[in-house]
């Protein structure tokens, strides 16, 4: 079984124009059409048996009605997480309907929210995350829509670590997007923390990626591609690629997403 833990999809009306926008952004190839079709048509092509969904309200205002699209999108091979946005007034209700709807946690990414990940408006969403038992994904580290500010990044996660113990943080590319040194130095090691393979494999040396790997310890990696803007075959392929177990890499691949997000399949 092979679940990936980070994929994207869009409505089927608006799915054109963010592709063609996103893609022009970061200046890369794109792997699916930007539907919820696609992106279940590559999970099954490429041997993909499950993908979270995680999608992203750039607007306080979107925020319920891209739950809901979710909420509508969900099961066989998707499985859900929400978005709220860190300057909406209703964020906490929000989660709490997120929780309600059985959604198994919430994405931030805090460049296209315009928002630093130690902001204080961030704080409460923790907060309320850590009591409903959410994990919160981050993109970490650069994105090509803000390549000179990056606004959450590994040593930050420390912080996080510390104060909210009992919440669960994924940090997206392998903890810091391009920033995988200070992933090393500064965040691999912590306790109520997670690292997804997506969209790595293509640049990540693989003596660094071991090494995290190996100081974070497998049983803290997911597997993920980040769908539609990576191949997945690539993320598959790096994590064959690891000198460890076949348990190990089955642990990466399926075993640490179905403990972590409590999955019944």
């Amino acid at each position: 079984m092979i679940i990936d833990t980070h994929i994207h999809a869009y409505t089927d009306s608006l799915a054109e124009r963010v592709i063609a926008k996103l893609t022009a952004t970061a200046d890369c190839p794109c792997y699916t059409d930007g539907t919820i079709k696609g992106a279940r048509d590559l999970l099954a092509s490429t041997g993909i048996d499950y993908g979270v969904l995680l999608p992203i309200a750039t607007k306080p205002t979107q925020q319920r009605k891209i739950n809901d699209w979710v909420n509508e999108v969900k099961g066989g091979s998707i499985i859900p997480f929400g978005t709220v946005h860190p300057f909406a007034d209703d964020a906490l209700d929000e989660l709490d309907r997120i929780k309600a709807m059985g959604f198994k946690g919430i994405k931030l990414h805090n460049d296209y929210q315009g928002v630093f990940i130690f902001d204080e408006h961030c704080h409460r969403i923790y907060r309320r995350c850590e009591e409903l038992g959410l994990p919160i994904v981050f993109h970490m580290g650069y994105d090509p829509v803000s390549p000179i500010v990056h606004r959450a990044m590994p040593y930050d996660l420390i912080e996080l670590s510390e104060k909210y113990p009992k919440l669960t943080f994924i940090g997206a590319h392998m903890g810091g997007n391009y920033q995988w040194e200070h992933v090393l130095r500064y965040a691999a090691g912590l306790p109520n923390v997670y690292f997804d393979t997506a969209f790595v494999a293509k640049d990540i040396d693989r003596e660094l990626f071991a090494a995290i790997v190996k100081k974070h310890g497998v049983d803290k990696i997911l597997f993920a591609s980040d769908i539609p803007w990576s191949d997945p075959r690539d993320e598959i392929k790096l994590v064959e690629g690891l000198d460890v177990s076949d348990n190990d890499k089955d642990r990466i691949f399926f075993r640490n997403a179905v403990e972590l997000l409590k999955l019944d399949i």
